[in-house]
């Protein structure tokens, strides 16, 4: 589930409601938000880029590098 929520936030969002409504009937684990979201839609962004080409290069370095320099893990 957590793929589906990263998933909706990556090319723009849903509206806040939709967020706190999730959070509320079913809080997603600590975390998400701050580590995880950004790996789980590094591969739809990798996939683009397979697919389409252009700017999706860019935009999976800058997540990889979100991903490498995160001294969480």
């Amino acid at each position: 589930r957590e793929t589906d929520v990263a998933m909706t936030t990556l090319f723009g969002r849903q509206a806040d409601g939709f967020y706190e409504g999730y959070e509320e009937e079913y809080p997603l684990p600590e975390g998400f938000w701050e580590e995880r979201k950004v790996i789980y839609n590094l591969y739809h962004v990798l996939n683009h880029y397979v697919l389409f080409g252009g700017g999706y290069l860019a935009q999976a370095q800058s997540m990889m590098g979100t991903i490498l320099m995160d001294d969480t893990r």
